[in-house]
């Protein structure tokens, strides 16, 4: 199911949103037959918003029929999943969803827009991303264990920031907390790039966040990695620990993207969009992906209905046990 891994020049986060493909027209009626909207929901510069910008890029190519990516950020990601779930099933509005909209609100946020289960479909999970612990440059911490000596001498002292209430990276700073006994107060963002703003500004001390939004600042030396969220070490960030070898074998923590529709979408509509996101991601984009930090998984559609199913059972013990329940 994955791709193999092979060395590949990064491209840059700012890919074009619109991108207008230069291949042959489609004949009126064949899928598609103009532009496709790829929504995000969260701001441009996260992970997520990478993996949408360079499928799009290559869907694009493949269909000769532009490939818009469109960022629509609140909610936790949900206020995206809803305008996909509420458009024509037609295959021209599609969602690149993460863990928080797809699997985790369902568990942690009352009175959410879309049921997601019941009104979008998976059609291909496209990538696991590990999450790195990260720390303020400025903060006097080299090690996770470091971070909990320091918190129990100063209560109240570090806040963690995540991607918004009830996401993935509230529940692994949740997790921290727990597990390590340790106060922290946590301070919700509308995605991953206002929050690294702020990180590295030291408005928050702590973070999880993904490879490819954190290696720039990491190589720039404004953060600290501290522990990766994974169960080996990744060659992107070959000298940071696990969380195991750290010593917080509890933690777990990633995000991931899927690539997803309204729950109406018609097979054949579905079983193309599955095989064309396969054949780029084999064509070269899992490689490149890879490169960038992200894990390619190029999954079947069963395999992808499967894991969506597996996540949101996870979570959702994660988040009773955490008592995390966002109004």
């Amino acid at each position: 199911m994955r791709i193999a891994r092979r060395a590949l020049a990064a491209l840059a986060l700012a890919a074009p949103a619109s991108l207008i493909a230069r291949g042959p027209a489609r004949a009126q009626g064949e899928y598609p037959n103009r532009s496709v909207r790829l929504v995000v929901g969260y701001p441009p510069g996260g992970s997520t918003d990478l993996v949408a910008r360079l499928l799009a890029e290559r869907l694009a190519k493949r269909w000769g029929q532009p490939v818009v990516v469109e960022n629509r950020a609140g909610a936790s990601g949900a206020l995206g999943a809803d305008q996909v779930a509420k458009a024509a099933p037609d295959g021209h509005t599609l969602l690149l969803g993460a863990s928080a909209e797809m699997a985790i609100l369902q568990a942690t946020m009352r009175n959410l827009p879309v049921d997601v289960a019941k009104e979008l479909t998976g059609i291909t999970w496209l990538t696991l991303q590990p999450f790195l612990v990260l720390a303020h440059a400025g903060l006097p911490v080299e090690s996770l264990a470091d971070v909990v000596a320091y918190a129990r001498t100063r209560p109240g002292a570090l806040n963690y920031g995540s991607f918004g209430n009830g996401t993935s990276t509230h529940l692994v700073g949740e997790m921290l907390r727990l597990g390590a006994g340790i106060d922290l107060t946590h301070v919700p963002y509308r995605g991953s790039g206002p929050l690294m703003v702020d990180l590295i500004a030291g408005q928050v001390q702590l973070s999880f966040d993904t490879i490819p939004s954190s290696l720039p600042h990491l190589r720039e030396k404004r953060l600290k990695a501290l522990a990766l969220c994974h169960d080996q070490r990744l060659p992107s960030v070959a000298g940071v620990p696990t969380v195991a070898e750290a010593g917080f074998p509890y933690l777990t923590g990633a995000t991931w993207a899927v690539l997803a529709g309204p729950a109406r979408l018609p097979e054949p509509i579905q079983a193309k969009l599955a095989a064309d996101a396969r054949a780029v991601m084999a064509e070269g984009l899992g490689t490149l992906l890879h490169d960038r930090g992200l894990e390619p998984m190029a999954a079947s559609r069963e395999d992808t209905t499967a894991f969506l199913a597996a996540e949101r059972q996870k979570w959702a013990a994660i988040a009773a046990r955490a008592e995390v329940r966002i109004e």
